[in-house]
Formats: C-alpha cells, sequence, structure tokens
C-alpha cells in the first residue's frame, strides 16, 4: 500500500532527548533512557613570556587574556556542557613548579593561550601532568606549535590549535565530550551468554564505559509488558510516514513498537543508552517475538544506540560518534566494487536522522528483513552527494577510518534493505588490507580530524586509514 510521506518531528537538542520523545509521543507511561548531561570541565591556562618580545613588545598580555575571553563567551551557546575554569596566567618555569597536577585539579581538559613566543617549555610542563591538552596557538602569538608533534611522539595527550578561526575549538571539544561521556554510560547486550569478560573489562579500563549482559527472558518479559495502545501509536507514525509498506502488516510493525519499548524499558531499567541484540541468532531461533529493526531505528534517530548482532565494536563506535559528532551510525556490511571505484553500504537498519536529530528525515520504505523475509525493517534513501566516513573501533585498540561520497541508493532486492553506493580514494586498497571482521560504521561528514584527534587523547587507541 502506498502511503504519503509525513516529516517526523525530531529531538530538539542533546541532553533533552528524553523529554522530546514525550513531546514526540514516542511513549510517556514508561520511564525513559538516561542521556549523561554533567558538566565538562576544561582549564584554562594563559602563557606568557615575563618580558613579551614576539609578537610585540608592546603587548598588553592583561588585555589580550580579556579579548581570547570574550571570544571563548561568544562560543559558549554552542558548547553548553562545556565549563571552562581557572584562567590563571603562567610567565616562568617557577609558577609551575608547585604542585602543578593538583593546581589544574580535577579536569577533563586543559585548554593552553601561548600568548607570546618563548613558552614551549611551559607547554611541556603542562601537557606532561597528563591530562587531555589542546593549546590555542594563534597566528602571530608564539612558534611554540613546533614543538606539539615532538610531544606527541612522545606519548603526551597533546593537540594543536595553530588558526584564526576560534569555532575550531568547538570542534576540538568533540573528542573531550566523547571521553568524558563514555565513562557516563552503560550499554545493554543480549547474546547467547555473556559478554566476554576480557573484552568487557578492556572496554571499561579504556574506554570508560560499563557493559551489562541479560538474557532474552528479560526482554521477552519487557515485551509482554509493553503497553499496546503506545506500540499502536508507534507503528501508525512510522507507517503514515513512509513513502510505502510493502512486505509487512501494520500488525507485524506493532510488534516492532512493542519491542521497541521493550529495549526502552531496559535501557531505562539499567540507566544505558545502548543496547546490542543477537537479533538474527535468536529471532532465527524463536526467542525473539520480533526483529528490533525499527526499534533500533527509533533509538538511533534518537540518539541513543541500538546496534544489530550484538556486535559490541559497533556498538562502541556508534556510541563514542554519538557522543563525538551528534549523530547516528549506520552499521554496514561493505561490498566493494573495483570497476567503479566503490564501496556499497548494505544492512536492515538504518536511522533515517543520520545528519542529527534536528535535521530533516530521510524518505524510507518499511520492508521486510531481506534475508529471511519476515519482520519490518526500514529501506532509507540516505543523501545523493554526501560526504561520509567509514569507521570501527576494534577491540579496543584501533579505530578504522576512510571517507567516501554516496553516489546511489541502489534499489535492488539483493543485498540488505538499505544501500548506499560510495565512491571513495580507492577501493582496492580496500579491498586489499581489508582486516578486522566485516562491519563497518557509517556517518555523514568527513570525520577523520576528530578520529585523530580522539587517539591523541587516547593513545591506548590507535588509528588505520582503510582507503
Amino acid at each position: 500500500m502506498a502511503m504519503t510521506r509525513r516529516k517526523f518531528i525530531g529531538a530538539t537538542a542533546v541532553g533533552t532527548l528524553a523529554m522530546a520523545a514525550v513531546r514526540r509521543g514516542v511513549a510517556s507511561s514508561e520511564s525513559l533512557p538516561h542521556c549523561p548531561s554533567g558538566k565538562i570541565r576544561v582549564r584554562k591556562i594563559y602563557l606568557a613570556k615575563p618580558v613579551p618580545t614576539w609578537p610585540t613588545p608592546k603587548l598588553d598580555v592583561p588585555a589580550e587574556i580579556r579579548r581570547v575571553d570574550g571570544e571563548i563567551a561568544k562560543l559558549q551557546g554552542e558548547m553548553p556542557d562545556i565549563e571552562f575554569t581557572g584562567g590563571e596566567l603562567f610567565r616562568t618555569t617557577e609558577d609551575l613548579s608547585d604542585n602543578l597536577k593538583e593546581r589544574i585539579g580535577d579536569v577533563d581538559a586543559v585548554l593552553v593561550f601561548n600568548l607570546t613566543s618563548t613558552v614551549g617549555h611551559l607547554v611541556r610542563a603542562v601537557a606532561e601532568v597528563g591530562k587531555p591538552t589542546i593549546l590555542f596557538s594563534q597566528p602571530y602569538s608564539g612558534h611554540d606549535w613546533s614543538g606539539v608533534a615532538t610531544l606527541q611522539e612522545q606519548g603526551n595527550k597533546i593537540e594543536c590549535l595553530a588558526t584564526s578561526d576560534w569555532h575550531e575549538l568547538v570542534d576540538a571539544m568533540r573528542p573531550i565530550r566523547a571521553i568524558r561521556r563514555m565513562k557516563e554510560s552503560r550499554v545493554v547486550y543480549l547474546r547467547n551468554g555473556e559478554a566476554n569478560k576480557t573484552y568487557v573489562g578492556k572496554a571499561k579500563d579504556i574506554l570508560g564505559v560499563d557493559i551489562i549482559s541479560i538474557n532474552e527472558k528479560r526482554l521477552n518479559a519487557a515485551y509482554k509488558a509493553a503497553d499496546e495502545k503506545e506500540a499502536r501509536a508507534f507503528a501508525d507514525r512510522w507507517i503514515q510516514g513512509a513513502i510505502q509498506v510493502v512486505e509487512p502488516t501494520r500488525e507485524e510493525v506493532i510488534k516492532s513498537g512493542r519491542l521497541y519499548l521493550a529495549m526502552r524499558r531496559l535501557l531505562a531499567e539499567e540507566q544505558a543508552q545502548a543496547i546490542a541484540i543477537n537479533c538474527l541468532g535468536l529471532f532465527g531461533a524463536g526467542k525473539l517475538p520480533a526483529y528490533p529493526c525499527i526499534g533500533f531505528s527509533q533509538l538511533n534517530n534518537d540518539l541513543f544506540v541500538g546496534a544489530c548482532e550484538a556486535d559490541l565494536d559497533s556498538t562502541l563506535t556508534m556510541l563514542l560518534f554519538r557522543y563525538m559528532v551528534n549523530q547516528p551510525g549506520f552499521i554496514s556490511d561493505p561490498v566493494v566494487d573495483t570497476a567503479t571505484n566503490s564501496v556499497i553500504h548494505a544492512h536492515c537498519v538504518s536511522a533515517t536522522k543520520m545528519a542529527g536529530p534536528d535535521a530533516p528525515a530521510a524518505p524510507y520504505i518499511i520492508r521486510s528483513h531481506l534475508e529471511d523475509d519476515k519482520g519490518a525493517a526500514l529501506q532509507v534513501k540516505m543523501r545523493i552527494g554526501q560526504t561520509i566516513t567509514m569507521t570501527r573501533l576494534v577491540g579496543n585498540q584501533l579505530i578504522l577510518v576512510s571517507t567516501g561520497t554516496i553516489t546511489d541508493t541502489p534499489d535492488v532486492d539483493r543485498g540488505c534493505r538499505t544501500k548506499i553506493t560510495t565512491r571513495v580514494a580507492d577501493a582496492r586498497k580496500i579491498l586489499e588490507g581489508y582486516h578486522h571482521g566485516l562491519h563497518r560504521v557509517i556517518y555523514y561528514g568527513d570525520h577523520v580530524l576528530d578520529v585523530k584527534r580522539l587517539t591523541r587523547f587516547l593513545p591506548a587507541l590507535k588509528v588505520v586509514e582503510e582507503g
């Protein structure tokens, strides 16, 4: 049956997703998942030599500090979760010598401004405290940016913004935010048996995230307890918003709604932000009453994480990027086509708001899950011409990354329901260097720099550029 497409009303801002869900009528009788929202604390430090020479001997250092503070204040509305503290001026090694670590305190990062030249030794002293450190080096401030690569090679968690664009500071806060939020996050994991204890321990040690294993009985109990009226309303919104509904009946989509409510209840009970389910195995074994595909789509639209096949690497990738770039990810099974220098990405779960919760929803068709022609899933038409990032966290050790451009959304009954063809820099390089399992996670935009910055602040992770 063909139906007119309606726009969905998205969440209005990070940190207000739960209330946005209520306003949107997703459901109101159940508890809502928890969104970490505590302030992220960044310590400001100003550095200047005792008597300025470069950039000018006439530099009024206190006035320069006031100017910088004013620029930061202009950006505060774009990063309301960041609290800037401190603001001390240090001029000599002696200024920094007494209990520097204690003086910097329990903050998430340090933001350093070199107001004059010849303060590289002070930059080093701050970086060696061990906090993620950002040196904002304006043109005509000092030459201390030239020592940052050496500091990085020596294992210091430091990034340099050598720029006249103050807005780059907003972008540089992305990995700082992700690192802090991961420490406040929990993942619900559902497979046959518990998650690997070594993996769980490493995820906790490196990312700070907790992984909680549950069994299907708990999910099924929540499914049975789900409000039928809310499940029907959920189904009707998705049906009415679709271009077309092909295979599934309304009752099948209602079952998807009930499973969504069940997953959301588990997230709320565990104060978790992500859920990973062995959907293919459990549904095939008759242990799930429905596929979670559309429920995952709704969770991902709302910037929680619903991840297929109990893939923890992809789940943690999606959670990291949710905090870093404020967008949902699309787990994919890639297909390489060297003849067209392309990689095709296909899966039966996709958010419709790949550009973020405030963006318009992409058109979609409601289909069955392709591999067994059962259940309900979405065929989402992503944006042609859109730059994308292909990425994946691997074993809490590596982050794979490359970019491409969407050139097509193939409409063929081969592969999974949602498909994008992406033109890449070198498909053969991807083919010949492909490791670390099949799945990759797709994001709108070029986020290679975000990934590199993240690994500078989390040196246990290494970047591998695939394409």
